[in-house]
């Protein structure tokens, strides 16, 4: 098994003409992922890396009705509007790479996809993959299996290169990968720590996850808030970057959810969070491998 994605992934892909799209969409489908169909307004009836596309979602879906994700491409300021247009034709994951997207359009996202049970990866994603059945996004760049090996391992990211050099280091030490997430490193992101530990906990492949943070934000603490209150049993092991912040003088980083209010956000406290809830922490990533072969 795995989450999210699987064999079953249908994709569309908004603003599949655009720059990055039109090179990224080439590998996924390479790696075996179902491109179904494109949007990208005005562009009808041409194909991009040879499949269709459309004016909109649901033109698209008219013709591809088995369409059930979305990977959106598209720029900042016309995010919101195509995330809305995916959520309300009924698609069931939205998986977001643009950047700087505004945090209010990026609340209005979430809202409404909640409203109407669609799952958000996202803003600032790198991908989704389930090693072996399919990816989505530029994770793991135009050779993903030399890095993604099909395993046991769920792994769970804000960094979307760290979440490749994680995968790596878990190779490195013999394991795989059941599904690896790139959540994102925005100030609000589409689906949490806890959300994604929650549906591993649900996956019988999963026999652990490892869970890379960073400085600033609260959503490792919440991610240990949840293996606190047991709703997440697993073995869990977790890195966070970002100790050598607290000894420097105060710095504004360019990464949009570096905030760090108070002791709230520090790495730190997110490692102090997570050990007395009695997750594994590591202090040094290509410790990860070696951790993990001790707990299992």
């Amino acid at each position: 098994m795995s989450i999210l994605v699987d064999e079953d992934t249908k994709v569309l892909v908004q603003g599949i003409t655009g720059r990055e799209a039109s090179e990224k969409v080439p590998e996924m489908i390479e790696y075996g992922t179902e491109v179904v169909a494109g949007v990208t307004p005005g562009k009808k009836g041409e194909e991009a890396a040879g499949v269709p596309v459309y004016n909109t979602v649901k033109q698209a879906l008219e013709n591809h009705p088995e369409i059930n994700t979305s990977l959106i491409y598209v720029p900042p300021f016309a995010a919101k509007d195509a995330a809305f247009e995916a959520i309300e034709n009924g698609l069931e994951l939205l998986n977001i790479v643009t950047e700087r997207i505004p945090t209010k359009d990026s609340y209005e996202i979430y809202r409404k996809a909640s409203r109407n049970n669609v799952r958000v990866v996202g803003p600032t994603s790198v991908g989704i993959i389930s090693p072996g059945k399919t990816k989505i996004g530029p994770i793991g760049g135009s050779n993903p299996e030399k890095v993604f090996k099909k395993g046991r391992i769920g792994l769970v990211s804000k960094s979307g290169g760290m979440t490749t050099e994680t995968a790596w280091v878990l190779r490195q030490a013999g394991f795989g990968v059941s599904t690896a997430v790139a959540i994102g490193g925005d100030v609000l992101c589409g689906t949490s720590y806890s959300e994604a530990l929650e549906m591993f906990e649900e996956d019988s492949q999963t026999d652990a996850v490892v869970m890379y943070g960073e400085l600033g934000g609260t959503y490792e603490e919440k991610a240990a808030e949840l293996v606190r209150k047991g709703g997440f049993s697993k073995p869990l092991v977790g890195f966070i970057a970002g100790q050598f912040t607290e000894s420097m003088p105060e710095k504004k980083y360019g990464h949009a959810g570096a905030i760090i209010r108070g002791d709230r956000g520090t790495p730190s406290g997110k490692k102090k969070a997570l050990r007395d809830a009695g997750a594994e922490v590591v202090e040094v990533h290509h410790e990860i491998g070696n951790r993990l072969k001790q707990i299992l």
